[in-house]
């Protein structure tokens, strides 16, 4: 696409240049630090975004599973906030910011049941907005895997 600003750019040396403006990272700031806090109170409305089964017929109540996956999410939402001023992101940084926003985008579908699209045309500009940058920034990092 000629003329548009990318927001995250595979360099050479093989790091991830970050493009975001201020603006561009509290939006991410504010998704990390919800990811973060969602995984430390089970009362945080995205908590339930954040451990659903990964196939309810295999392992719902699996204790390991559900373990392993909530350490994976600490681990790379704690490495997202501490990578978030950060110009350049080596991969494994990059990847924790793919899956703390791929955690936020789904977090905040189902905390707002936004889980059609009639209901999502239907929400209120700012989440819509919010909902769109968490895209714009999951399909522009993805793009450097």
């Amino acid at each position: 696409m000629v003329g548009r600003h990318r927001l995250f750019v595979r360099r050479r040396d093989g790091r991830v240049e970050v493009r975001l403006n201020e603006m561009g990272r509290a939006v991410a700031r504010e998704a990390f630090g919800h990811v973060v806090a969602a995984e430390r109170d089970p009362e945080h409305e995205w908590h339930p975004g954040l451990n659903p089964p990964i196939d309810p017929s295999n392992d719902q109540d699996d204790p390991l599973a559900t373990l392993n996956r909530q350490n994976e999410i600490a681990t790379n939402a704690e490495l997202a906030v501490m990578t978030l001023n950060e110009e350049f992101l080596n991969d494994a940084e990059a990847w924790a910011w793919l899956s703390t926003l791929q955690l936020a985008l789904r977090s905040t579908a189902i905390a707002n049941g936004l889980l059609s699209d009639e209901k999502l045309a239907s929400c209120d500009e700012e989440l819509l907005q919010f909902v769109h940058t968490l895209q714009q920034y999951l399909f522009e990092l993805a793009e450097c895997f």
